[in-house]
């Protein structure tokens, strides 16, 4: 059975609960997906499914093969099952696949925020704030090992790229799954801005 899908993430807004409690949550257009690719054990050494999702201007010649008779699918991705025998190419995925209440891992890219210096990285304290050192607030101070070993040791957290990287929320709880509008109200905050793309499965520890 297929674990996953491909959604997109609309924003963010809040709901009330039957007790009336307002619960911040994160909209997110998921699927519905295609089944692009069945890969089996015998053939390529693990199971899993291709997905597609979204629609691309253009395709190159490549694409348009592997995609033939199943449309034009701007994102493909690979989610891992435990059998694939029982799963056939041109299969719909769609948001029902998730239940209130349930939990879910979702990935994403998080927003790029550029060159970033160590305070605003890594939460640094900064330099002191007296005695003369005007220009010393948000400096990183000394990285220097000595004679021994006489070099930086790789990973010294410094000043650098911030975000823009993969990132995997866990177990964000299900509280609303609506088929007729392909959309997933799940609590809290998911990696990205709007219109990001997301990989939602359901959390192997989850209800």
């Amino acid at each position: 059975m297929i674990q996953g899908i491909i959604g997109r993430k609309l924003g963010v807004t809040q709901i009330f609960t039957g007790n009336g409690k307002a619960e911040a949550v994160t909209a997110i257009e998921a699927g519905p997906c295609t089944v692009i690719q069945v890969k089996t054990k015998d053939k390529e050494g693990y199971s899993a499914v291709q997905l597609g999702f979204g629609e691309a201007k253009r395709l190159n010649s490549p694409q348009k093969g592997h995609l033939r008779g199943l449309g034009q699918f701007k994102y493909l991705r690979e989610f891992r099952v435990s059998d694939s025998e029982a799963i056939e190419i041109g299969e719909t995925v769609d948001v029902s696949l998730f239940k209130t209440g349930e939990r879910v891992d979702i990935t994403g890219v998080s927003k790029g925020k550029g060159f970033a210096g160590v305070v605003k990285r890594y939460h640094f304290a900064g330099g002191p704030k007296t005695h003369g050192q005007s220009d010393r607030h948000r400096a990183p101070g000394s990285i220097g090992a000595t004679t021994s070993p006489g070099r930086v040791f790789k990973g010294m957290r410094m000043a650098g790229h911030m975000g823009d990287s993969r990132v995997t929320v866990r177990h964000l709880e299900v509280f609303e799954a609506d088929p007729a509008r392909n959309l997933l109200l799940v609590g809290g905050s998911v990696p990205g801005g709007r219109n990001g793309l997301l990989l939602i499965r359901k959390s192997s520890g989850g209800k």
